[in-house]
């Protein structure tokens, strides 16, 4: 995995590298640093078909450097050292963190492991009053807990950043534990439980970590921190070379715990006794865990927030208020790239604009579209449509991507007789203030498009392109003040739901044949009609 490290600075960030990566100071790079001297945009990470990253500067005024040169364009290798401004970062293809990573594994021990002592994690986070504490050992037992509670947030308090977080888990655990070794372990999306962070006293990282798979299913199942050995302890292994030529360990394991809900396991071992851990040791790794599994936990809810606020942002001025709530909350999901699907295009525009345009002011133009908008993008979100664009005077609007939409053509020909319907009332409130009233016309067109993230690297839209969309322009742009006219391919899918009177066949442009067309009158069963219909 491809990351760039932040080296400069009190904090060490590190960045996951995506296909296509953005560094600057706004918010809506992919990696934003907030550094004066790096430009809004300054410079793009895009991996390749033969999975190398190139690095190219955007045109930024204090340039781009690689090992000291200034660089337009580059293929970054493991260890290169970029300096944007005055921040230095580094471009690693693999890390120490993750070959360690690597080296852990969970399967049967090759030895008997031996469980000593067992702690009930869930047990360990209660305090009783302190009118019912009549035991010293119960007293510094709460005591010990209270401590460890406070050297473990200390170390911790205000870290959100989860690849910060557990490091400084473990490396407060080794300075309570006397332990050789240490791994985080957390469950992914998948529910698989993952190696997510490793420590080494020695600082050696090159050795195999084996998990007794038994142990890990005992912590699992019960919930319950377990101090274990592995073979029996006898006569045979009294001798301090013999262990550690057998490779006999003491070993801990403790459920990390956020209420009822297992997030991982904390493992530590020790290669150089046989007894190393004690049962007060077991007692102080658990009181670390149950710190760590609250810790963690805020840290999995601010990543959640902060991604939330990303999608939401994103899409909040495309989608209705229920879709992107569904976006959000993962029910719903976006196909990355391109895809062909059918949907229903709508396009409406402003009569007379051009005309309209000449003779007012560009400030009074520009307050008239923002009200207009106002009032057709509400009707539209209220429709579950999706705004695609707007051009000038024009809107846009697909039912039935990004998202799939049972009966999207209804829904389109719903939405386009409210827009109609509520430009009546807008209008009679521009007449009564002395102002020109809004006069539209709408095309609505079905049919088969290729929707998707469509742009350059730096700036992508959702839109649908094909025929279909272009057909639906032309039928807007034949449609008179008040009129909606409906292609064939949507007149056939809405036909027991609509009033549409037949016109005479149009050619369009672009199209060799005559197209069969339908002028709008009403949903069936509305008291509201258009007040112009055009016969045949």
């Amino acid at each position: 995995m491809a990351k760039l490290i932040l080296t400069s600075g009190e904090q060490r960030q590190e960045f996951e590298l995506a296909a296509i990566n953005t560094i600057g100071r706004h918010p809506d790079n992919s990696i934003q640093i907030l550094d004066r001297i790096i430009s809004k945009e300054h410079a793009q990470i895009l991996k390749g078909g033969d999975g190398r990253f190139l690095l190219r500067d955007l045109g930024s005024l204090n340039g781009t450097y690689v090992a000291g040169s200034r660089v337009s364009e580059v293929n970054l290798k493991h260890g290169d050292e970029l300096v944007l401004g005055s921040t230095h970062l580094m471009f690693v293809e693999h890390t120490e963190t993750e070959e360690s990573l690597n080296r852990v594994t969970i399967a049967p021990s090759s030895l008997e492991s031996i469980v000593r002592h067992k702690v009930d994690a869930a047990a360990q986070r209660d305090f009783l009053p302190e009118k019912q504490v009549f035991d010293i050992e119960v007293l510094r037992r709460d005591y010990e807990k209270l401590r460890i509670g406070h050297e473990l947030g200390r170390a911790i308090v205000g870290v959100l950043d989860l690849e910060q977080l557990l490091p400084r888990i473990l490396d407060k655990a080794f300075d309570l534990l006397l332990a050789d070794r240490g791994v985080i372990l957390l469950y992914d999306q998948d529910g698989k439980l993952t190696p997510r962070y490793v420590k080494h006293r020695t600082g050696r990282e090159d050795d195999q970590i084996v998990i007794s798979k038994s142990i890990i299913a005992e912590v699992e199942q019960q919930k319950k921190a377990v101090l274990s050995s592995d073979a029996t302890m006898d006569s045979r292994f009294s001798g301090a070379h013999s262990i550690i030529m057998q490779g006999i360990r003491s070993t801990m394991c403790v459920p990390l715990l956020h209420g009822d809900e297992l997030l991982g396991i904390m493992h530590m071992d020790s290669q150089i006794a046989t007894n190393a851990f004690t049962e007060k040791d077991l007692q102080i790794f658990t009181g670390i865990a149950a710190q760590a599994g609250v810790a963690i936990q805020n840290a999995r809810l601010a990543k959640k927030i902060e991604s939330e606020t990303r999608t939401r942002a994103q899409f909040q001025r495309l989608l209705s208020p229920n879709l992107v709530e569904q976006l959000v909350s993962g029910k719903l999901h976006l196909e990355k790239g391109g895809e062909l699907r059918e949907v229903t295009i709508l396009i409406s525009d402003i009569r007379g604009f051009t005309s309209m345009s000449e003779k007012k002011e560009p400030a009074e133009i520009v307050q008239m579209l923002n009200e207009y908008f106002e009032v057709m993008v509400e009707i539209l979100f209220r429709a579950q449509g999706t705004l695609d664009k707007y051009v000038g005077d024009e809107i846009m609007a697909l039912f039935g991507a990004p998202v799939d939409m049972p009966d999207a053509p209804v829904h389109a020909v719903r939405c386009a007789v409210d827009m109609q319907k509520a430009l009546r009332e807008f209008n009679r409130t521009r007449i009564a203030e002395g102002l020109d009233p809004i006069k539209i016309g709408i095309g609505i067109n079905t049919g088969r498009v290729i929707c998707g993230a469509i742009g350059s690297s730096r700036t992508l839209q959702y839109t649908a392109i094909g025929d279909a969309v272009n057909t639906a322009s032309r039928l807007c742009s034949i449609a008179k003040q008040g009129e909606i006219i409906l292609s064939e391919s949507t007149m056939r899918r809405v036909a027991d739901h609509v009033d549409a009177v037949t016109m005479a066949p149009v050619r369009l442009k672009g199209k060799e044949n005559e197209q069969q067309v339908y002028n709008v009158v009403g949903m069936k069963g509305d008291e509201w009609r258009q007040e112009r219909t055009r016969p045949m």
